[in-house]
Protein backbone atom coordinates (compact mmCIF):
# COMPACT_ATOMS: atom_id res chain seq x y z
CA UNK A 1 0.00 0.00 0.00
CA UNK A 2 1.38 3.14 -0.87
CA UNK A 3 1.74 6.28 1.62
CA UNK A 4 -0.92 8.05 -0.01
CA UNK A 5 -3.44 5.10 0.55
CA UNK A 6 -1.61 4.73 4.00
CA UNK A 7 -2.96 8.35 4.81
CA UNK A 8 -6.32 7.71 3.17
CA UNK A 9 -6.76 4.60 5.03
CA UNK A 10 -6.42 6.57 8.43
CA UNK A 11 -8.72 9.43 7.14
CA UNK A 12 -11.46 7.13 6.70
CA UNK A 13 -11.26 5.78 10.19
CA UNK A 14 -11.67 9.28 11.43
CA UNK A 15 -14.66 9.40 8.69
CA UNK A 16 -15.90 6.44 10.86
CA UNK A 17 -15.87 8.14 13.97
CA UNK A 18 -17.74 11.38 12.15
CA UNK A 19 -14.96 13.59 10.85
CA UNK A 20 -15.20 15.01 7.36
CA UNK A 21 -12.99 13.35 4.64
CA UNK A 22 -10.08 15.32 3.96
CA UNK A 23 -9.12 16.87 0.82
CA UNK A 24 -5.88 16.92 -1.02
CA UNK A 25 -4.27 19.87 -0.05
CA UNK A 26 -0.54 19.82 -2.17
CA UNK A 27 0.33 18.50 -5.39
CA UNK A 28 2.20 15.63 -3.81
CA UNK A 29 -1.08 14.26 -2.06
CA UNK A 30 -1.99 12.74 -5.59
CA UNK A 31 0.05 9.89 -7.09
CA UNK A 32 1.55 10.90 -10.70
CA UNK A 33 -0.60 8.68 -12.61
CA UNK A 34 -3.70 10.16 -10.79
CA UNK A 35 -2.68 13.27 -11.48
CA UNK A 36 -2.36 12.88 -15.47
CA UNK A 37 -5.88 11.45 -15.62
CA UNK A 38 -7.45 14.80 -13.09
CA UNK A 39 -5.42 16.98 -15.83
CA UNK A 40 -6.73 14.90 -18.80
CA UNK A 41 -10.25 15.61 -17.85
CA UNK A 42 -9.76 18.69 -16.64
CA UNK A 43 -9.25 20.20 -20.48
CA UNK A 44 -10.75 17.18 -22.73
CA UNK A 45 -13.66 18.63 -24.17
CA UNK A 46 -14.14 15.14 -25.92
CA UNK A 47 -15.38 13.39 -22.20
CA UNK A 48 -19.03 15.73 -22.34
CA UNK A 49 -19.53 13.36 -25.53
CA UNK A 50 -18.05 10.60 -23.57
CA UNK A 51 -20.20 11.35 -20.77
CA UNK A 52 -23.34 11.77 -22.81
CA UNK A 53 -22.73 8.56 -24.73
CA UNK A 54 -22.11 6.41 -21.89
CA UNK A 55 -25.18 7.83 -20.32
CA UNK A 56 -27.51 6.84 -23.27
CA UNK A 57 -26.14 3.85 -23.19
CA UNK A 58 -25.81 2.30 -19.53
CA UNK A 59 -27.97 0.52 -18.44
CA UNK A 60 -29.81 1.13 -14.75
CA UNK A 61 -30.08 -2.59 -12.60
CA UNK A 62 -30.91 -3.19 -9.80
CA UNK A 63 -28.54 -6.28 -9.41
CA UNK A 64 -26.92 -5.95 -5.92
CA UNK A 65 -29.71 -4.37 -4.40
CA UNK A 66 -32.57 -7.04 -5.63
CA UNK A 67 -29.66 -9.74 -3.70
CA UNK A 68 -29.28 -7.80 -1.03
CA UNK A 69 -33.57 -7.37 -0.60
CA UNK A 70 -33.60 -11.09 -1.09
CA UNK A 71 -30.67 -12.17 1.92
CA UNK A 72 -32.10 -9.51 4.26
CA UNK A 73 -35.49 -10.84 3.78
CA UNK A 74 -34.79 -14.80 3.89
CA UNK A 75 -32.62 -14.13 7.20
CA UNK A 76 -35.43 -12.19 8.55
CA UNK A 77 -38.12 -14.67 7.43
CA UNK A 78 -35.89 -17.77 8.76
CA UNK A 79 -36.01 -16.36 12.14
CA UNK A 80 -40.22 -15.76 11.49
CA UNK A 81 -40.17 -19.41 10.36
CA UNK A 82 -38.62 -21.50 13.21
CA UNK A 83 -40.23 -20.21 15.58
CA UNK A 84 -44.05 -20.41 13.91
CA UNK A 85 -42.93 -23.76 12.80
CA UNK A 86 -41.15 -24.75 15.44
CA UNK A 87 -38.26 -26.35 13.81
CA UNK A 88 -35.32 -24.97 15.61
CA UNK A 89 -33.01 -23.97 12.64
CA UNK A 90 -32.55 -20.09 13.44
CA UNK A 91 -34.22 -19.38 17.21
CA UNK A 92 -34.37 -16.04 18.91
CA UNK A 93 -33.60 -12.95 17.30
CA UNK A 94 -30.87 -10.78 15.69
CA UNK A 95 -29.53 -9.71 19.15
CA UNK A 96 -28.82 -13.49 20.29
CA UNK A 97 -30.03 -16.24 18.55
CA UNK A 98 -29.07 -20.24 18.06
CA UNK A 99 -28.38 -21.66 14.39
CA UNK A 100 -28.98 -25.51 14.80
CA UNK A 101 -27.51 -25.74 18.22
CA UNK A 102 -25.12 -23.09 17.47
CA UNK A 103 -24.95 -19.89 19.74
CA UNK A 104 -24.85 -16.44 17.66
CA UNK A 105 -24.54 -13.39 19.52
CA UNK A 106 -24.62 -9.71 18.07
CA UNK A 107 -21.34 -7.96 18.75
CA UNK A 108 -23.17 -4.62 19.77
CA UNK A 109 -25.16 -6.75 22.07
CA UNK A 110 -22.68 -8.68 23.66
CA UNK A 111 -20.63 -5.44 24.00
CA UNK A 112 -23.28 -4.15 26.22
CA UNK A 113 -23.82 -7.00 28.25
CA UNK A 114 -20.42 -7.41 29.34
CA UNK A 115 -20.41 -3.23 29.86
CA UNK A 116 -23.57 -3.75 31.98
CA UNK A 117 -22.02 -6.87 33.81
CA UNK A 118 -18.70 -5.25 34.17
CA UNK A 119 -16.54 -8.33 33.71
CA UNK A 120 -16.09 -10.76 30.33
CA UNK A 121 -18.37 -13.35 29.73
CA UNK A 122 -17.07 -16.53 29.01
CA UNK A 123 -20.57 -17.99 26.73
CA UNK A 124 -20.99 -14.25 25.00
CA UNK A 125 -17.47 -15.34 23.45
CA UNK A 126 -18.14 -18.18 22.39
CA UNK A 127 -20.81 -16.89 20.58
CA UNK A 128 -19.53 -13.78 19.48
CA UNK A 129 -16.63 -15.49 18.00
CA UNK A 130 -18.29 -17.06 14.91
CA UNK A 131 -20.05 -13.87 14.25
CA UNK A 132 -17.17 -11.87 14.89
CA UNK A 133 -15.10 -13.52 12.66
CA UNK A 134 -17.63 -13.52 9.76
CA UNK A 135 -18.09 -9.82 9.37
CA UNK A 136 -14.70 -8.96 9.80
CA UNK A 137 -14.57 -11.25 6.17
CA UNK A 138 -17.98 -9.86 5.07
CA UNK A 139 -17.04 -6.14 5.98
CA UNK A 140 -18.76 -5.12 9.22
CA UNK A 141 -21.13 -2.70 7.86
CA UNK A 142 -21.88 -5.29 5.51
CA UNK A 143 -24.36 -6.20 8.66
CA UNK A 144 -26.33 -3.09 8.35
CA UNK A 145 -27.61 -3.54 4.71
CA UNK A 146 -27.42 -7.07 4.21
CA UNK A 147 -29.06 -8.41 7.86
CA UNK A 148 -30.38 -5.43 9.52
CA UNK A 149 -34.40 -5.34 9.11
CA UNK A 150 -34.42 -1.56 10.36
CA UNK A 151 -32.48 -0.45 7.08
CA UNK A 152 -34.86 -2.49 5.02
CA UNK A 153 -38.01 -0.19 6.26
CA UNK A 154 -35.80 2.89 6.81
CA UNK A 155 -34.67 2.31 2.65
CA UNK A 156 -38.52 2.48 1.40
CA UNK A 157 -38.75 5.87 3.73
CA UNK A 158 -35.96 7.39 2.22
CA UNK A 159 -37.94 6.56 -1.30
CA UNK A 160 -41.02 8.47 0.60
CA UNK A 161 -38.53 11.37 1.23
CA UNK A 162 -36.68 11.38 -2.04
CA UNK A 163 -40.32 11.87 -3.59
CA UNK A 164 -41.39 14.19 -1.29
CA UNK A 165 -37.94 15.95 -1.91
CA UNK A 166 -38.40 16.67 -5.51
CA UNK A 167 -42.06 17.80 -4.97
CA UNK A 168 -40.49 19.89 -2.38
CA UNK A 169 -42.66 19.19 0.08
CA UNK A 170 -39.70 18.42 2.16
CA UNK A 171 -36.07 19.38 3.04
CA UNK A 172 -33.08 17.01 4.18
CA UNK A 173 -32.08 17.83 7.73
CA UNK A 174 -28.16 17.26 7.64
CA UNK A 175 -27.05 16.65 11.52
CA UNK A 176 -23.12 16.36 12.68
CA UNK A 177 -22.05 12.81 12.14
CA UNK A 178 -20.15 12.58 14.65
CA UNK A 179 -23.06 12.61 17.05
CA UNK A 180 -23.07 9.02 16.33
CA UNK A 181 -19.99 8.61 18.21
CA UNK A 182 -21.35 10.48 20.75
CA UNK A 183 -24.39 8.09 21.21
CA UNK A 184 -22.14 4.98 21.21
CA UNK A 185 -20.01 6.25 24.55
CA UNK A 186 -23.43 7.60 25.81
CA UNK A 187 -24.91 4.17 26.10
CA UNK A 188 -21.90 2.29 26.42
CA UNK A 189 -21.50 4.92 29.71
CA UNK A 190 -25.66 4.07 30.71
CA UNK A 191 -24.77 0.24 30.55
CA UNK A 192 -21.35 0.64 32.96
CA UNK A 193 -23.38 2.86 35.36
CA UNK A 194 -27.43 1.36 35.63
CA UNK A 195 -26.25 -2.25 35.02
CA UNK A 196 -28.95 -3.06 32.10
CA UNK A 197 -28.58 -2.83 29.02
CA UNK A 198 -30.09 0.33 27.95
CA UNK A 199 -29.63 0.28 24.25
CA UNK A 200 -31.26 -2.57 23.43
CA UNK A 201 -34.60 -1.51 25.12
CA UNK A 202 -34.90 1.40 22.02
CA UNK A 203 -32.78 -0.38 19.29
CA UNK A 204 -34.50 -0.75 16.08
CA UNK A 205 -33.11 -3.55 15.23
CA UNK A 206 -33.77 -5.81 17.80
CA UNK A 207 -37.03 -4.18 17.94
CA UNK A 208 -38.20 -4.95 14.10
CA UNK A 209 -36.60 -8.19 14.62
CA UNK A 210 -38.39 -9.16 17.76
CA UNK A 211 -41.55 -7.56 15.87
CA UNK A 212 -41.48 -9.92 12.66
CA UNK A 213 -40.96 -13.19 15.32
CA UNK A 214 -42.72 -12.90 18.12
CA UNK A 215 -45.34 -10.27 17.02
CA UNK A 216 -45.14 -6.27 17.32
CA UNK A 217 -46.13 -4.67 20.59
CA UNK A 218 -45.61 -0.83 21.73
CA UNK A 219 -41.85 -0.13 21.16
CA UNK A 220 -42.97 -0.63 17.26
CA UNK A 221 -44.40 2.87 18.06
CA UNK A 222 -41.16 4.25 18.39
CA UNK A 223 -39.68 2.44 15.10
CA UNK A 224 -42.90 4.70 13.64
CA UNK A 225 -41.74 7.71 15.11
CA UNK A 226 -37.75 7.14 13.77
CA UNK A 227 -39.65 6.39 10.47
CA UNK A 228 -41.83 9.44 10.50
CA UNK A 229 -38.91 11.57 11.62
CA UNK A 230 -36.95 10.18 8.77
CA UNK A 231 -39.60 10.59 6.11
CA UNK A 232 -40.48 14.59 6.76
CA UNK A 233 -36.74 15.74 8.46
CA UNK A 234 -33.94 14.07 8.05
CA UNK A 235 -33.36 11.64 5.36
CA UNK A 236 -31.81 8.00 6.95
CA UNK A 237 -31.47 10.03 10.79
CA UNK A 238 -30.84 6.88 12.81
CA UNK A 239 -28.58 4.62 10.65
CA UNK A 240 -26.09 8.19 9.65
CA UNK A 241 -26.35 9.86 12.54
CA UNK A 242 -27.03 8.01 15.39
CA UNK A 243 -26.94 4.20 14.98
CA UNK A 244 -24.21 2.77 17.90
CA UNK A 245 -24.57 -0.87 15.99
CA UNK A 246 -23.22 0.96 12.35
CA UNK A 247 -20.03 2.32 14.56
CA UNK A 248 -19.26 -1.08 16.41
CA UNK A 249 -19.74 -3.28 13.47
CA UNK A 250 -17.81 -0.47 11.07
CA UNK A 251 -14.74 -0.63 13.67
CA UNK A 252 -14.92 -4.65 12.63
CA UNK A 253 -14.66 -4.02 9.10
CA UNK A 254 -11.62 -1.81 8.84
CA UNK A 255 -9.55 -4.52 7.67
CA UNK A 256 -12.58 -6.23 5.57
CA UNK A 257 -11.31 -7.91 2.41
CA UNK A 258 -14.71 -7.29 0.68
CA UNK A 259 -14.77 -3.66 -0.25
CA UNK A 260 -15.94 -1.24 -2.93
CA UNK A 261 -13.42 -0.16 -5.21
CA UNK A 262 -13.18 2.83 -7.27
CA UNK A 263 -11.47 3.47 -10.47
CA UNK A 264 -10.59 6.71 -11.22
CA UNK A 265 -9.55 6.62 -15.68
CA UNK A 266 -13.53 5.97 -16.56
CA UNK A 267 -15.01 8.18 -13.90
CA UNK A 268 -17.34 11.09 -15.50
CA UNK A 269 -17.60 12.65 -11.65
CA UNK A 270 -21.20 13.12 -12.29
CA UNK A 271 -22.16 12.20 -8.74
CA UNK A 272 -25.66 9.31 -9.26
CA UNK A 273 -23.36 7.19 -6.77
CA UNK A 274 -23.66 9.76 -4.17
CA UNK A 275 -27.44 10.58 -4.75
CA UNK A 276 -28.01 6.93 -3.94
CA UNK A 277 -25.53 6.39 -1.64
CA UNK A 278 -26.69 5.82 2.20
CA UNK A 279 -23.39 7.18 3.06
CA UNK A 280 -22.26 9.21 0.55
CA UNK A 281 -19.46 10.55 2.77
CA UNK A 282 -17.25 7.33 2.00
CA UNK A 283 -17.40 8.40 -1.88
CA UNK A 284 -16.08 11.60 -1.33
CA UNK A 285 -12.84 10.18 -4.01
CA UNK A 286 -15.65 10.32 -6.55
CA UNK A 287 -15.35 13.95 -6.75
CA UNK A 288 -13.90 15.90 -9.45
CA UNK A 289 -9.70 15.83 -7.76
CA UNK A 290 -10.18 14.45 -5.21
CA UNK A 291 -8.86 10.42 -5.84
CA UNK A 292 -5.12 10.39 -4.56
CA UNK A 293 -4.16 7.26 -6.48
CA UNK A 294 -5.63 5.66 -9.95
CA UNK A 295 -7.16 3.06 -8.01
CA UNK A 296 -9.21 3.65 -4.15
CA UNK A 297 -10.80 1.46 -1.92
CA UNK A 298 -13.71 3.13 -0.29
CA UNK A 299 -13.57 2.96 3.42
CA UNK A 300 -14.90 0.90 6.68
CA UNK A 301 -18.20 3.10 6.42
CA UNK A 302 -19.30 1.99 3.54
CA UNK A 303 -22.21 -1.00 4.00
CA UNK A 304 -21.78 -3.09 0.83
CA UNK A 305 -25.12 -2.13 -0.13
CA UNK A 306 -24.32 -2.02 -3.96
CA UNK A 307 -25.82 0.23 -5.05
CA UNK A 308 -23.38 2.55 -6.14
CA UNK A 309 -22.42 -0.30 -8.05
CA UNK A 310 -25.79 -0.12 -10.22
CA UNK A 311 -25.81 3.07 -10.69
CA UNK A 312 -22.70 3.63 -12.01
CA UNK A 313 -22.98 4.60 -16.00
CA UNK A 314 -18.90 3.16 -16.50
CA UNK A 315 -18.54 0.45 -14.16
CA UNK A 316 -16.11 2.73 -12.19
CA UNK A 317 -17.23 1.03 -8.91
CA UNK A 318 -17.29 -2.37 -8.08
CA UNK A 319 -17.15 -4.84 -5.59
CA UNK A 320 -13.83 -6.78 -4.78
CA UNK A 321 -12.40 -9.36 -2.56
CA UNK A 322 -8.98 -8.33 -1.71
CA UNK A 323 -5.81 -9.78 -3.07
CA UNK A 324 -8.39 -12.41 -4.96
CA UNK A 325 -7.87 -10.69 -8.14
CA UNK A 326 -4.13 -11.72 -7.95
CA UNK A 327 -4.57 -15.37 -7.31
CA UNK A 328 -6.52 -15.62 -10.40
Amino acid sequence: MSERLNRRFVDQIKVLFGWDPAKPSKPEDISPEAQKIHFYKKGNRDLIEQKLHARAHAEHGNKWRNRRWATLIFANLLFVLSFALDIQILEGALTASRFVGFHLIDLNSALQVMLAHKHIINNLLIGTGTVLVLWVLLGGRTFCSWVCPYHLLAEWAEKIHVFLAKKKLVTDQTMDRRLRTVFWVVFALLAVLTGYTVYESISPTGIVSRALIYGPGLAMLWVLALLFFEVFFSRRAWCRYACPIGLTYGVVGIFSPVRIKYKLDGCFHEGDCRKVCLVPHVLDTVIKGRAVETEVAIGPDCTRCGLCVDTCPTGSLTFEVKGLSKIM
